[in-house]
């Protein structure tokens, strides 16, 4: 039986003309709408709603006359239930779950190792995945030399697709959202979405969507103008200082979009900023002053002030230290996760100036420069609960929003000079 669930009949249905680019996307009203009845669905379900409560992705993809519905790894012990999409393998009942019981009562040592090692490849071959023009290709071929991660696969994303191939359906936008409580050390908010794991599906999605019309990818679109918001704020023989617009690459990745790094061809990176952020950045002209300028940043020399809009208001005049272990989220890069064990230890000044239309103005002075640390700072409950605005991995995003982070200070000596520099933007 085809698990299309219909939507309302007084909805008037308004598809979109492209499929929804799953790596940055604002949702379509129709997975809005969709998502809604799932959680009604679920609320109808005390033993589902029960396990949602304590963390759980769901997602939704909406093809010509209803919608589909998955959640990620299993619920409720199984990985089939009515109302949702199978998983692309189901592995319980499998010679995997046989296999795993007998390896468990192993002793440890290099045979146990040897048939883990070789149950999670047995695992990885039963998994092959369709895309929009009726290929079939299984998940070690689509991660080619690398190894695929724990997991890969189970998403909702990759099941949505898998079922809507399989049956004949037309996707026509998808979304996922979470429910529930964050999982441990994770920035996770009730109701909202949020974009598909860059880690386990990046590389099996590339592969399904092809034969799809999907929409391009929006931080690249707006390239051509960010180019032209790059500003030079000074510059000498030696060192140049710039103001990065929000939404351009500091260095150069994997997509070959452009960045500082290519449009300053002629400077050598000393220190970076996210993406989203903007504000001042500091380039060396030459080997020599690049290596003088490090050396002031790892000493923490360097003094750095940012500034925020957060999501709520709070009091003006509250100050403090945030200090976390940080780290990347293995199974979903870039964000990153709070973690005690694995994590690096990250320092955050915090002062809250103002309020302004129902949001706290606040100064962030960094003692460390971990990845993401002030949205993370900001967001966690471990932090200040209270995310930047237009944060789209940790806040709430909505269309035309940028990120409201930026460096506006910058000092340090200059490397050739010694001359104390300070510049604000």
């Amino acid at each position: 039986m085809i698990n299309i669930n219909p939507f309302p009949s007084r909805v008037e249905l308004s598809y979109p003309k492209k499929f929804t680019y799953p790596f940055c996307y604002v949702p379509h009203p129709l997975c809005l709408l969709a998502a809604e009845e799932v959680k009604r669905e679920i609320a109808r379900h005390p033993d589902w709603a029960c396990e949602v409560q304590e963390g759980k992705m769901l997602g939704v993809l909406v093809v010509e006359g209803g919608f589909l519905a998955a959640f990620s790894g299993t619920l409720c012990g199984r990985g089939t239930l009515p109302y949702f999409v199978p998983p692309v393998f189901d592995l319980h009942g499998t010679y995997f779950e046989e296999e795993e019981v007998r390896i468990s009562q192993m002793p440890m040592g290099e045979e146990r190792k040897r048939r883990s090692q070789d149950l999670q490849q047995w695992l990885f071959s039963q998994f092959r995945f369709l895309n929009a023009r009726g290929e079939e290709r299984g998940l070690l071929e689509i991660f080619g030399d690398h190894v695929p991660p724990s997991g890969a696969g189970e998403c909702c994303a990759p099941k949505l697709l898998q079922y809507a191939y399989q049956h004949g359906l037309r996707p026509l936008c998808m979304g996922e959202f979470w429910m529930g409580r964050s999982s441990r050390g994770e920035v996770r908010e009730e109701g909202h979405f949020y974009p598909s794991c860059q880690h386990k599906c990046k590389p099996i999605l590339s592969w399904m969507l092809q034969g799809l019309d999907v929409e391009e990818n929006p931080m690249a679109k707006d390239y051509e103008r960010l180019t032209g918001e790059l500003r030079t704020i000074y510059s000498d023989d030696d060192i140049v200082v710039i103001d990065k617009p929000s939404g351009l690459l500091s260095v150069q990745g994997k997509d070959d979009l452009p960045s500082v790094e290519t449009l300053m061809k002629e400077c050598l990176m000393v220190h970076r900023l996210d993406m989203d952020t903007s504000g001042l950045m500091v380039l060396a002209r030459n080997r020599e002053m690049h290596k003088r300028l490090q050396e002031q940043f790892i000493r923490h020399e360097v003094r750095k002030r940012y500034t925020a809009w957060l999501e709520r208001e709070m009091e003006v005049g509250t100050c403090g230290t945030i200090d976390l272990k940080i780290c990347p989220n293995p199974y979903d890069r870039p964000r990153q996760i709070v973690n005690e064990e694995y994590g690096r230890r990250s320092i955050t000044h915090y002062e809250v100036v103002a309020n302004i239309d129902g949001h706290a103005i606040v100064h962030l002075r960094p003692d460390t420069g971990r990845t993401h640390q002030l949205r993370l700072h900001m967001a966690a409950q471990e932090g200040l609960g209270n995310p930047i605005v237009g944060d789209r991995l940790y806040g709430h995003y909505s269309p035309g929003e940028r990120l409201m982070l930026f460096a506006d200070e910058l000092e340090f000596c200059h490397p050739r000079t010694g001359n104390q520099m300070l510049f604000r933007a």
